[in-house]
């Protein structure tokens, strides 16, 4: 089982004058999954993108195998896939040409290997349409194909099964565990639980403050 450990110590986040987290700790480790749930406004998006690095904590911190993820922020998001809650492709590229380059920036990935990730998320059928006309679920499709050749141990995503019918649904549930089982960790904002093993599965719940 991989060694990495990702743990949040006692953060505090402030949205303007509103206190969104107050104290939030928490540990994942090497095959876990932690479920961040709560109503809208209880700060679920606050935290990941506290987790990510794009919200510095008023206090507290977040570490990743044991080192401030704010020391080394490059080496951090390295080994890193991060899904905000809207899917993050160029309208006028096609599914293909988005992640081709998406995952260039990080690696050399080559035309067999990302036909294959459109096919496990069922994109494949829309791959060379520009994603101007592909509708949200498709849209959707196509970001999860690009959290799978990622290739990182870290994956952070903010709802990721929205818009996304019950076979999108079960389509993310068998991708987390499955990332689970190849030893790295999955942390997802969710509404409604994801059809994921039990085993491994914590939760964090927030409330509105």
């Amino acid at each position: 089982m991989s060694a990495h450990r990702l743990s949040g110590d006692s953060l505090h986040v402030f949205r303007g004058e509103r206190h969104v987290l107050r104290g939030v700790s928490f540990v994942a480790e090497g095959g876990d999954y932690l479920e961040v749930t709560g109503s809208n406004g209880a700060g679920k998006t606050s935290l990941l993108r506290t987790i990510v690095g794009l919200v510095h904590a008023e206090s507290g911190r977040v570490r990743w195998n044991g080192l401030d993820i704010h020391a080394d922020a490059g080496a951090f998001h390295a080994q890193l896939a991060y899904l905000g809650h809207e899917s993050p492709l160029k309208a006028d590229l096609t599914p293909r040409e988005n992640l081709h380059f998406a995952i260039g920036i990080r690696r050399r990935v080559g035309g067999d290997e990302i036909a294959r990730a459109l096919a496990e998320t069922g994109a494949n059928g829309f791959a060379d349409r520009p994603v101007r006309t592909l509708s949200a679920g498709q849209r959707r499709r196509v970001a999860l194909a690009g959290v799978v050749l990622a290739a990182v141990p870290l994956w952070v995503l903010d709802e990721p099964a929205t818009h996304l019918d019950a076979e999108g649904h079960a389509l993310v549930g068998r991708l987390v565990d499955r990332q689970r089982a190849e030893g790295g960790i999955v942390i997802a904002a969710v509404h409604a639980p994801l059809p994921v093993a039990g085993a491994g599965t914590r939760r964090i719940g927030l409330t509105l403050q």
